[in-house]
């Protein structure tokens, strides 16, 4: 259960929406780290862009796509993130 309130997609409006469609244009989905970070759509719009560089190849990153997905699966089940 989130100890923070997610914004969810009907309820979005102006800057959310605006950050909800971007995240759908960029990884297809919005996904519950964005949907957070919906309360404060100003500042969530560098930590997506940055989001989405990380978890690409080049941009600086040193570890393969692959790798990171790796990485972040497995942190989500060490975690027992139930998705």
């Amino acid at each position: 259960m989130s100890k923070i309130k997610m914004v969810e997609l009907d309820d979005a409006k102006g800057a959310t929406k605006d950050l909800y469609d971007a995240s759908t244009a960029m990884i297809g989905r919005v996904p519950h780290s964005v949907r957070v970070l919906g309360n404060i759509p100003m500042v969530s719009k560098f930590f997506l862009l940055f989001s989405a560089v990380m978890q690409r190849e080049g941009a600086g990153s040193y570890l393969s796509s692959k790798i990171k997905e790796i990485v972040i699966i497995k942190t989500s089940q060490v975690n027992g993130c139930d998705y």
